[in-house]
């Protein structure tokens, strides 16, 4: 899997738990393969740093390690998926939490690109530990790299968000496990759905993922494999 054919379109949904490595991954894989990542997360946290309405409203949520409602994320990813850099298929970062949210995906998918799901999947008490030490840049909301002084991207001081104080990590990884895992069960029958173990470096982590989305591809019929290509 060198690249993807720019003739042709797939998406990707990416799930685990807060944590996994979820964000890393999708930055790399959609740069390999020249596709948009769409993240949930990077998208309300514009909304909270420009200070508008849902965006004073997700905060406060967040902020307490609980997921916002389901209509405001579908409506958020239905608008993101409309503009024309995701015609060809995009990488989905954070989104569908819920259930009821991949049915309301199901939906914005009709006569759109074939899905491939990955769960990413990370013992709990490696998420705990990762989550409990990571720092972003105050300026830009970029997750710093270990032993980073300052953040990479712009320079900014490096903080520890709100929501990855260990009290809100316990929070939010039982949200998770209450709402947000029975996405596997939804999606682990279909032929596009894969696990990757994510408790690996980074590099392995990204090389499985390949190897995973491909096998997962030849199961998935001609559509995705072509994709794939």
């Amino acid at each position: 899997m060198d690249s993807v054919d720019n003739g042709v379109a797939f998406n990707l949904i990416m799930l685990g738990a807060p944590g996994a490595g979820k964000g890393t991954q999708a930055d790399r894989f959609a740069h390999a393969h020249r596709i948009p990542k769409i993240s949930t997360g990077e998208i309300l946290r514009e909304a909270v740093q420009a200070g508008t309405e849902i965006g004073l409203r997700a905060k406060a949520i967040m902020d307490r390690g609980e997921l916002v409602s389901d209509e405001v994320m579908v409506g958020i990813v239905r608008a993101r998926l409309d503009l024309a850099d995701a015609v060809r298929g995009c990488i989905l970062d954070g989104f569908p939490r819920t259930v009821a949210q991949a049915i309301a995906l199901d939906g914005i998918m009709i006569g759109r690109a074939p899905l491939v799901v990955v769960d990413i999947v990370v013992p709990e008490a490696e998420l705990v530990r990762r989550l409990a030490s990571r720092l972003v840049c105050e300026a830009c909301g970029t997750l710093a790299e270990p032993d980073q002084a300052a953040c990479g991207t712009c320079g900014g001081r490096l903080v520890q968000r709100a929501d990855d104080n260990q009290a809100v990590v316990l929070e939010r990884l039982d949200v998770y496990k209450r709402k947000t895992r029975p996405l596997v069960d939804f999606y682990s029958a279909r032929p596009t759905f894969c696990s990757v173990d994510g408790a690996q470096a980074p590099d392995r982590v990204a090389a499985a993922l390949e190897t995973a989305v491909a096998a997962t591809a030849e199961r998935g019929g001609g559509a995705v494999r072509r994709a794939l290509r």
